[in-house]
């Protein structure tokens, strides 16, 4: 009963922590960004957007960004013969996408995920699993067309990113390190077990970890089950070719928020390919950096890199667009989780 209080406790004091750091980063970004601003020519400047332009195909592209994670989600579990209905999928991605929103380099979504799934009885070692090749798929497409854009280096984009092309490639170094983690963990899981069981020694030995035989006996117990998943999907190659296909598809949707904005602001003479591909660079600068949702980096980065595209209006569309991209997803997933907490934990406390 003493460890279940001690745990509880920690939890409560780590997420205290999360939500503090996550209010200062805020404090700091919001200063940041409109410090020596006139915030009278900001709010003329924002009533210019077309609003019947903006809002609902925001709304609509934040919705279906969630709604393709849990696409792949449902994919995944049944290729490995777990049949997962499409709107649990969908509130486990919620879970995900409040949790990532709020805490660093999104470290919490997928630990609440697998929290919530556990509470549903789902395989532990199998959501893991689904959840490890969703993070590589997300991870793998920032790469892939943040090197095909810097290889290429259009002249177009390569202006505009110029003044922050250090920030780009750093995110762009730091994704292939995690995916090289991550493709260990799911095709190769002999050798993510010894690591680990090498890792567990050595925080024994350290005494920061007590117990060594019980963390041994629960990593032999979790990679009998993974090591038959991970068979499976080295012999089923085209799951992997599928999900990066729907990531791909799944992060442009997020990214043409941005063209939307555009457009509200009836500005022409930018490309919906640059427009795309500017925004999948600001995501690769600042997807591994500790900061919940990127916050600040991404601010920063989008008032250098679509100054050419928007001219005066920069400050009023990043605000729209990480309004829309950021807040509004975060506002709708923290509704959702709400939501899901209701139906996975209490309904499921009451047939208990």
């Amino acid at each position: 009963m003493d460890n279940v209080e001690t745990k509880k406790k920690s939890n409560l004091r780590r997420n205290i922590l999360d939500i503090l750091f996550l209010l200062v980063v805020f404090g700091l970004t919001i200063y940041g960004v409109f410090h020596g601003e006139n915030l009278e020519e900001v709010l003329e400047d924002l009533k210019k957007c077309d609003l019947t332009i903006l809002v609902a195909p925001c709304i609509v592209c934040v919705l279906a960004f969630i709604l393709l994670e849990s696409v792949i989600m449902k994919y995944i579990f049944r290729t490995l013969g777990t049949k997962l209905r499409l709107l649990r999928a969908y509130l486990y991605s919620f879970v995900g996408f409040f949790f990532s929103c709020i805490t660093p380099s999104a470290s919490g979504g997928q630990p609440a995920q697998i929290v919530f799934m556990r509470k549903d009885k789902l395989n532990v070692a199998h959501s893991t699993l689904v959840l490890l090749l969703i993070t590589i798929g997300y991870k793998l497409v920032l790469v892939i067309l943040g090197g095909i854009t810097l290889i290429i280096r259009p002249k177009s984009i390569m202006d505009a990113v110029e003044p922050v092309e250090f920030w780009v490639w750093l995110g762009i170094v730091l994704n292939i390190i995690v995916i090289g983690v991550l493709f260990v963990l799911v095709f190769m899981p002999s050798v993510a077990k010894w690591i680990i069981k090498k890792s567990i020694g050595f925080l024994n030995k350290v005494r920061i970890l007590k117990d060594k035989d019980k963390w041994l006996h629960k990593t032999d117990d979790m990679m009998v089950k993974y090591e038959d998943a991970s068979k499976y999907l080295k012999e089923h190659k085209i799951v992997i070719f599928n999900v990066i296909l729907l990531s791909i598809l799944q992060r442009l949707i997020l990214f043409f928020i941005t063209v939307i904005v555009y457009w509200s602001f009836h500005l022409r003479g930018t490309s919906i390919i640059d427009i795309l591909m500017l925004q999948c660079l600001i995501s690769v600068g600042a997807d591994m950096l500790p900061l919940p949702g990127g916050m600040g980096i991404t601010e920063r980065l989008f008032l250098a890199m679509f100054a050419p595209a928007f001219g005066d209006l920069t400050l009023p569309a990043m605000i729209l667009s990480r309004g829309f991209s950021y807040y509004i997803q975060l506002l709708i997933s923290a509704i959702m989780t709400v939501v899901a907490y209701i139906l996975i934990f209490k309904k499921g406390r009451n047939k208990e």
